[in-house]
């Protein structure tokens, strides 16, 4: 009923719960202020860190320049001191051949010398040659002087501790420097060695290409030296039986070759059968001949060469016009191969531009079937975190309800037991929390059966 005591208890209670939350809230103010305070100092030191970086780049900017204007004067230096030592080599050279011939001069002056000099150990051996010679204590020798012209001493035997931190800076710039040249070098041999790597490719591609176009193995291109003339085809069962010389004409001349082959046939067989005509000469006659005309010529046998002529006339113009008919069949016969070649030209074009533009289409579906495909995978995952924070938000939506019901539970209980005869009874049993650990099981395995689905996609 409307009991004092118990409405008391209850606004006590409410009270402590206040009380217990503003606590709460209190708490995770200071810790959002710290944490807020931990975002601002570490924003500012990322703000420090980037003016700083961009100084130190700068620096190296200059010390990178000044080191190229200090190797490039190194290097002319270098050069002039070469000259200048080829030069002096060359006086020397050019003093020892005036002495010589100053000698031998001399020499022929004097008389006859029989004195034998001893050559040069390494006279007439090469610069490798005389480095291949060297022993090992040389070698040695040469690795310690070349040592210590690249490695300088440290020199900090009496230094104090602000000039020990310069030299140590220095040292770790120099160390930095060098690494990050060395990275440097690196990424550029990386990317020289994958773009070699790709011309290497991209070639070996185009001469496939040119071998299947002329109807060659893909690889004949492709190796060390070219693929062999191809004289019989490779289906072949028997064995070839031409000679050498049949092979090697077979590839001698071509269709012009073959061409004239068949005019000088045809023209063999014309002048046969000019030469095979059947003659007749008139007989010899004396005297005048009845009408004669001024101007024929005496006899019959002049008429006959006179008309003999103008055959032999008729006959070379009706030969060029048989020549000049088939030049023309031939021009027609080599304009239609040339259109033949054209259209079959155009046509190889045409497939090509279709096949390139099928494998740019392939391309640009294949690129969007992957962009979709990234865009399912992204919003798989988002519903997947929505998912779990969802169900996490329940687990402790039930955990949260059911700490209530047991505190109303245990609250109505002392209730009833002030209510009553003051004997205790015992509190409800708690309930099993096997559901919910049925609920966790069928969760991970669509869990796992969601995973499997997406590793088979």
């Amino acid at each position: 009923g409307d009991d004092p005591e118990f409405i008391k208890r209850q606004d006590q209670k409410r009270s402590d719960l206040d009380e217990q939350l503003k606590d709460y809230i209190n708490e995770w103010r200071k810790q959002r202020a710290k944490e807020e305070d931990e975002l601002k100092r570490l924003k500012d030191k990322q703000a420090k860190r980037k003016v700083s970086r961009a100084e130190e780049e700068q620096r190296m900017a200059q010390r990178k320049k000044e080191e190229e204007e200090r190797r490039v004067r190194e290097i002319e230096e270098k050069k002039q001191r070469e000259i200048d030592e080829k030069r002096r080599r060359l006086e020397e050279a050019e003093k020892k051949r005036q002495a010589m011939l100053q000698a031998m001069k001399d020499k022929d002056k004097k008389g006859p010398n029989f004195t034998i000099t001893k050559k040069d150990s390494n006279f007439g051996m090469s610069n490798a040659q005389m480095e291949r010679n060297k022993t090992k204590e040389q070698l040695e020798e040469e690795k310690k002087i070349s040592l210590s012209f690249r490695i300088k001493p440290l020199e900090i035997d009496g230094l104090s501790a602000d000039t020990l931190r310069a030299r140590a800076t220095e040292l770790w710039e120099t160390i930095v420097k060098l690494e990050t040249e060395k990275y440097d070098l690196e990424e550029r041999q990386k990317r020289q060695d994958y773009d070699l790597k790709e011309l290497k490719e991209r070639q070996k591609q185009q001469l496939r290409h040119k071998a299947l176009k002329k109807g060659l193995d893909p690889e004949a291109l492709t190796g060390k030296y070219p693929p062999k003339i191809q004289v019989a085809s490779k289906y072949e069962r028997r064995v070839d039986t031409r000679s050498y010389d049949d092979k090697k004409k077979l590839f001698e001349g071509g269709y012009s070759a073959y061409y004239l082959e068949k005019m000088d046939k045809k023209w063999a067989q014309r002048q046969e059968l000019w030469m095979a005509r059947t003659k007749s000469k008139l007989p010899k006659w004396f005297g005048e001949r009845p009408g004669k005309k001024a101007g024929d010529p005496e006899t019959p046998e002049g008429e006959d060469e006179v008309k003999a002529d103008d055959e032999e006339i008729e006959v070379e113009e009706v030969v060029e016009e048989v020549v000049e008919e088939e030049e023309e069949e031939e021009e027609e016969e080599e304009e239609e191969e040339e259109d033949e070649e054209k259209k079959a030209e155009k046509v190889a074009k045409r497939l090509n531009r279709e096949v390139n533009m099928l494998s740019a289409r392939l391309i640009r579906l294949k690129e969007k079937q992957e962009e979709k495909h990234a865009e399912r995978q992204a919003l798989k995952y988002a519903m997947k975190t929505n998912q779990y924070a969802l169900k996490n938000e329940q687990k402790k939506y039930k955990k949260l309800q059911k700490e209530g019901d047991k505190m109303a539970a245990m609250m109505k209980l002392e209730d009833e037991d002030e209510d009553g005869d003051g004997e205790p009874k015992e509190p409800p049993p708690e309930e099993p929390e096997e559901e919910e650990e049925e609920e966790e099981e069928e969760e991970e395995e669509e869990e796992e059966e969601e995973e499997e689905e997406e590793e088979e996609e």
